[in-house]
Parts: structure tokens; C-alpha cells; sequence
């Protein structure tokens, strides 16, 4: 096993039968880890890089599954809802900092990795505060635990409340880190709440740019964030399903795709967990990564259940 695991051809291989046989986000993420915790992973850089430009062709592809109007409605009328998570997210994680004494710069990174989008706000704002390899990969490992916890737990916990497709896509936009993770949890859920859950998501993620700029001038670095083009591949993908209606078998299958890919998304994403990035992983980040997240978690739950805060698809 270990001399077939070293080949680059075996891992999308995997993930692509994965995806066949099982078609199940989580299952895929947790037999993903399992392979490289058990066995190893030695291409981790490759299935790591590969699986970062699948999940934007797959976020691509779902948005042919959307209209245009409906992902335009719910993305402004979820700005102002991510502006104020974000903030009292990123408030909470400096307050935490002081309590369980970790350093500005992880807290930072970890603070914005639960506020805006997991790994992609690590991966932005690490350059803009000049960010040591060593927390920015503590900041990654501890963040994907956190992930892969919340795809496994969140559609049980949505169906043991009773929430709506609509309440439980908003919830899981608003407290998943990845956007992988919110898209497998919402495609279980049902298909509104996948509209609502990736949508809210993408709105989310576009933060990341101002964020990044605000941070890089207060430590006085150049901002390395970058456009996250898939965003508008797939508000492009939407207006096309908007504009030639009568093809929509075509962009259903379309969508599918981009489900399907997800999914073998997920296997790749899981096989990134190596003991080396468990061994990484310090006893105060991590319980403050976790407190936040369950703070950000039962908060946003609430305001989701109570009606306080809702989207609503046209």
C-alpha cells in the first residue's frame, strides 16, 4: 500500500472512486484522513495544491445550478450580517488571546480563519502580517480539525433542532470555516439550503480583500491577498443559467458536476491531514480555536433559530 500511496496517480484516482461509489462529503473527508493518518500521504504538497483548484472549478459549477437574481438578492442582503460576524468574530478571538495567552500573530491568523473562510483567510492574511511559516501552519492544521468536525456534526445537529433549509444554510455560512466543508454539509441538507449555504459562504469570503489590506497597513506590509476569481466564475456560471433558460438540463448536469467534484474535493482535502500537521498542533491555540469556534457557533445558531437574523431565497 505505502509504494502504491507514493504515486501522484493514486490520489485523484481515489477521490474520483470515492466520489462514485459513496458521494457522501463527509464519508469522503474522514476515509481521505484515515488513509493518510494510517498510511501516510507522501504527496500531501500535491494533493494539497491539486485540491485547492478543484474546489474552485467546483464552486464553478454549482453556480450553474443558481439564478442569477437569487444569488445577488441573498449575497446583499447577507453583507451586512458577515460584516458584523466577522467583526464580533475577530473581537471575540483577541479577547480569547489574553485569556488562554497566545500570541498576537496565531490569534490573528486563527481569529480570521473562523471569521471569514478557514485555509484561503490563512493563506491571505498571513502575508499581510508577516506571519511565520511555523503559525501559519499550526493555523491550517488546527483550522482543517475544526472543519471536518463541523461537515460530520452539522447536519445532525440541523435536523435534531428542526431547522428549515434555509435557516440551516445561513447557520453553516456563518460558523463553517472552509467553503468546502459549508458546501458538503448543505448538499446533505438539501438543495435550498446548498443555494443559501454557498452563497452567504461567497459572500463571506469576499472580506478577505479589505481584511487583508487593513491588516497589512497596521504591520506595515504589502497585502498579498489576491481576487478570488472563482467568485466570479460562479456569478458568471449563474447568469448564464439565467440567460438561456432552455437549456437547463444541461446546467443541472452542470451542477451536479461541481456536487460530484466536491466530493472528491473533500477525499484530497482529508488526505492533507498528516501526523506531522497533528504533532504541529499546540495545547492554547488549539482550545482557543476551539472555544471561538463554539462561541461563533452557538451564537450565530441562535440568531439563526430566533428569526433575528435570516436570508430567504426569491
Amino acid at each position: 500500500m505505502p509504494l502504491i500511496l507514493a504515486s501522484r496517480y493514486f490520489w485523484p484516482l481515489a477521490a474520483l472512486l470515492v466520489a462514485l461509489v459513496s458521494g457522501s462529503p463527509a464519508v469522503a473527508l474522514v476515509l481521505g484522513a484515515l488513509l493518510s493518518l494510517i498510511w501516510g500521504n507522501p504527496q500531501a504538497a500535491f494533493t494539497g495544491k491539486l485540491s485547492k483548484y478543484l474546489l474552485q472549478a467546483a464552486v464553478v459549477l454549482l453556480g450553474f445550478g443558481l439564478q442569477l437574481a437569487m444569488v445577488l438578492k441573498v449575497g446583499f442582503s447577507s453583507l451586512g450580517i458577515t460584516f458584523f460576524s466577522i467583526a464580533i468574530t475577530l473581537g471575540l478571538g483577541f479577547l480569547l488571546s489574553r485569556l488562554f495567552r497566545v500570541g498576537r500573530e496565531l490569534t490573528t491568523l486563527l481569529s480570521s480563519g473562523t471569521a471569514i473562510c478557514g485555509g484561503s483567510a490563512i493563506a491571505a492574511i498571513a502575508p499581510a502580517i508577516g506571519a511565520s511559516p511555523a503559525n501559519t501552519a499550526l493555523s491550517l492544521a488546527i483550522v482543517f480539525l475544526l472543519n471536518a468536525l463541523a461537515l460530520v456534526v452539522f447536519p445532525y445537529v440541523g435536523q435534531l433542532l428542526g431547522l428549515s433549509q434555509n435557516a440551516f444554510g445561513l447557520w453553516s455560512a456563518l460558523a463553517i470555516h472552509d467553503t468546502s466543508s459549508v458546501v458538503g454539509a448543505t448538499a446533505v441538507y438539501g438543495p435550498q439550503a446548498l443555494a443559501v449555504g454557498t452563497t452567504v459562504k461567497l459572500t463571506r469570503a469576499l472580506w478577505i480583500l479589505p481584511l487583508s489590506f487593513v491588516f497589512s497597513r497596521l504591520n506595515r506590509q504589502k497585502s498579498g491577498a489576491k481576487v478570488p476569481w472563482f467568485l466570479g466564475g460562479f456569478l458568471l456560471a449563474a447568469l448564464v443559467r439565467s440567460s438561456f433558460g432552455d437549456h437547463l438540463i444541461w446546467w443541472d448536469r452542470m451542477a451536479e458536476g461541481g456536487r460530484f467534484l466536491m466530493v472528491a474535493t473533500l477525499f484530497l482535502i482529508g488526505a492533507g491531514l498528516t501526523r506531522d500537521s497533528l504533532r504541529q498542533i499546540g495545547v492554547r491555540p488549539f482550545f482557543l480555536a476551539v472555544v471561538l469556534w463554539l462561541l461563533v457557533s452557538i451564537a450565530s445558531l441562535a440568531a439563526v433559530a430566533s428569526g433575528w437574523v435570516k436570508v430567504s431565497l426569491p
